[in-house]
């Protein structure tokens, strides 16, 4: 597994407390994890390496400061490796990690320890996630608050493809983009956090394709994933504790945002950022208030989307 996490005194109800509205696609695993008690600390990010719940290893984590995003590349294959973006100040800060699933590290992308906002050689500050395609290409959200408000797609040799930068309320404008994915119509999908909307772009030319907005009035975006099956996407909205899944629109259509399921949390959860097994669609949160992380599975037939 790779989060930390322990149960507040007291907080079982927080745990299992939730309620789902609209139509049910999700229930909370109760089973999982199987030893919530060698979980220590905040759960910014999931990573699941036994979805049964067993705890496999812990890392040598001198490399990381203040892990955020965490993203799997070739989640399917033999050759698994993941993605850590970290967001603190000291000399391993401001940058991205790739290590294979034991914890060791093959490479960092931006410099380690300085902010900042170059391209050549690539500077981040506090990057929030980053999405690996299976073609090797990379898209990075930078970041969590910091200087910049960009989202960077990078070729699989780590050059920059094109880049929108501009921090602002305008089309292809951020404020604090916090997470990001691709979906199988050439579409990149941005938690658009502190504008509290979901854009849109093209991921081969960049080009700006459509807004959501109406769903987030409440509160922001915080995270955005597919579903397995590409019917829905995930979206946490921290604030309002609250796991929202999204009719995915068909290619060739962006049209406005149309919640179909709410999974409502209890106060003071926090969910951050999500993963789903691509087998099983099974999804895991991590929640920064009541610091934990929780596995729900889908209600269909044999627990599977397939």
């Amino acid at each position: 597994m790779w989060h930390h996490w322990h149960p507040a005194a007291g907080s079982s109800s927080l745990r299992h407390d939730y309620q789902l509205l609209g139509r049910p696609l999700y229930k909370l695993d109760l089973s999982w994890p199987k030893n919530p008690e060698l979980f220590t600390g905040e759960v910014f990010g999931v990573l699941v390496f036994t979805t049964d719940g067993d705890f496999l290893m812990s890392w040598n984590t001198t490399t990381l400061e203040v892990p955020h995003g965490i993203f799997v590349a070739g989640a399917g294959s033999s050759n698994p490796t993941v993605w850590i973006t970290d967001v603190g100040n000291g000399p391993y800060g401001h940058c991205i990690k790739q290590y294979t699933p034991s914890g060791k590290l093959l490479q960092v992308l931006g410099t380690p320890g300085k902010a900042g906002s170059g391209v050549n050689p690539l500077q981040f500050d506090q990057p929030a996630e980053i999405f690996v395609h299976d073609s090797g290409e990379m898209y990075i959200v930078d970041g969590d608050g910091g200087m910049n408000n960009r989202l960077i797609k990078l070729s699989k040799e780590q050059e920059v493809l094109w880049m929108h930068g501009e921090k602002g309320q305008g089309l292809a404008q951020f404020y604090i983009p916090h997470s990001v994915t691709v979906d199988n119509a050439f579409r990149v999908w941005v938690a658009d956090r502190g504008n509290k909307r979901i854009q849109v772009f093209n991921s081969v030319t960049g080009d700006w394709l459509g807004t959501w907005g109406s769903c987030f009035t409440e509160d922001a975006p915080y995270s955005v994933r597919l579903t397995p099956d590409k019917k829905y996407f995930v979206v946490v909205q921290l604030n309002t504790n609250q796991i929202s899944l999204l009719d995915a629109p068909p290619v060739g259509l962006i049209g406005q945002c149309n919640v179909v399921s709410v999974i409502q949390l209890a106060e003071e959860v926090k969910p951050h950022l999500v993963d789903l097994d691509l087998k099983t669609g099974a999804l895991y949160v991590a929640e920064i208030g009541a610091q934990q992380a929780q596995k729900f599975t889908p209600f269909s037939l044999g627990g599977s989307f397939q």
